[in-house]
């Protein structure tokens, strides 16, 4: 199914100097010349209920596709491909028909991010995504659990590998680039999961956090993966001696960083193997350059944060998203979920990491977009790509999805 891009953008306007939110001043960089034509929204076609889209997208190589699961936020989500070559974005189906998922077996999102084996196939986990998950555990009408699904782009497939843990959604997944060995963390009692598909063997290396779920984890080139602890220290499952290595030290964070900013560890990352440097941000607005070593933990360097807040607290702006461009630098939206550094607007920053500069290229109203998701999600031609959201109405939570496109270096609009 063909899709369009949105006719006529907001027009964005540039920020430069001295700028006031909230009577609190924030001094930012001059934004570069830059036009619209280097920004574009994507409409997902065939989905009138669709809410957002959380952390599920991905890139696959193989196709030089993109990979997006949207949801309704209640029991019913759509996997979609966007193609760039075609300029298509097509629905390839619900996963609860595609799945022939059991009323009780519904799910309400997928929050993990969707990650791509050499042969193309890809894998992504589901998730309960609502409050009647936690409060009706081992209820007759509660939740059964998230799954492991598997899609073929070429036959239009999906298989259901399985549930990870009776009653537990998957929040997050990732892959061995090497093995296909996929790695998963479980919701709300944040068991880290090791899985390999070939074999259909599952392993539950036991709990790594309490009292609440960091979202995101990571893999390194190497395969092994990496997550955090309560204290905002990474763990990583190191393949080859098959076990778990803490680092001694918590990841930087702001002084007076709320305990509940520190927990939730990482948000977002992009790697940049050419370097050896795996990019991090966290929930109390930190970015990181992370060394990764084959063995053991790597080097950890502060880039300080994600943005000057002025007198606001720098822990405040919230990130759930990061992409690298072919130029070096990184690329990310501050806001979402009632947190902007901007009232009711959500920015677009570049970040230089040779400098630390920071740049405020774009602002969006709320309405335009509210919030971006996704992780390293770059195509071959180095357009980068988000999952985004925006506001449709405060009152009642409701929202409407689609996806950005985005390369500062080129005109994607023609």
């Amino acid at each position: 199914m063909n899709f369009c891009f949105l006719n006529g953008l907001r027009s964005a306007s540039w920020i430069a100097g001295l700028l006031l939110m909230a009577g609190t001043e924030m001094l930012f960089a001059q934004a570069p010349a830059a036009t619209d034509k280097h920004v574009a929204f994507i409409e997902y076609p065939d989905f009138p209920e669709a809410h957002s889209t959380w952390g599920s997208i991905g890139y696959n190589a193989a196709s030089n596709t993109v990979h997006i699961g949207v949801t309704n936020h209640r029991n019913n989500v759509a996997l979609y491909t966007f193609d760039p070559a075609k300029n298509t974005m097509t629905q390839n189906g619900f996963i609860r028909e595609m799945a022939n998922l059991r009323t009780f077996q519904w799910q309400g999102k997928i929050h993990s991010k969707i990650v791509a084996s050499p042969d193309g196939s890809i894998y992504f986990t589901t998730d309960g995504g609502e409050s009647r998950e936690e409060y009706l555990m081992e209820h007759p009408q509660g939740y059964a659990g998230g799954f492991f699904m598997k899609w073929d782009p070429k036959t239009g497939d999906l298989k259901n590998l399985g549930l990870g843990m009776q009653y537990e959604s998957i929040k997050d997944i990732d892959i061995d680039p090497k093995t296909g060995t996929l790695y998963g963390i479980t919701y709300p009692q944040a068991h880290f999961l090791v899985y390999d598909p070939a074999k259909n063997k599952l392993r539950d290396m036991g709990r790594l956090a309490s009292s609440h779920v960091p979202r995101v984890l990571f893999t390194d080139w190497w395969g092994n993966c990496y997550y955090v602890d309560w204290r905002q220290r990474l763990v990583k499952y190191e393949k080859d001696s098959d076990s778990l290595v803490f680092a001694r030290e918590s990841l930087p964070a702001f002084e007076g960083t709320p305990g509940s900013k520190i927990i939730t560890g990482v948000t977002a990352y992009a790697k940049d193997e050419a370097k050896g440097i795996i990019y991090l941000v966290t929930y109390g607005a930190k970015v990181i350059a992370f060394h990764p070593q084959k063995e053991g933990i790597g080097k950890v360097e502060d880039l300080g944060g994600v943005i000057d807040t002025g007198k606001g607290a720098a822990w405040g702006p919230y990130v759930p998203n990061l992409n690298i461009g072919n130029n070096g630098k990184l690329y990310y939206v501050i806001g979402g979920h009632g947190n902007y550094v901007l009232k009711d607007k959500t920015v677009l920053v570049e970040l230089d990491p040779a400098t630390k500069k920071k740049t405020i290229l774009r602002e969006y109203p709320i309405t335009s977009m509210t919030e971006a998701t996704g992780s390293d999600i770059k195509d071959k031609d180095g357009n980068m790509y988000f999952a985004g959201r925006r506001v449709i109405s405060v009152k009642d939570d409701s929202s409407a999805p689609f996806l950005i496109k985005f390369n500062p270096e080129k005109d994607i609009r023609k």
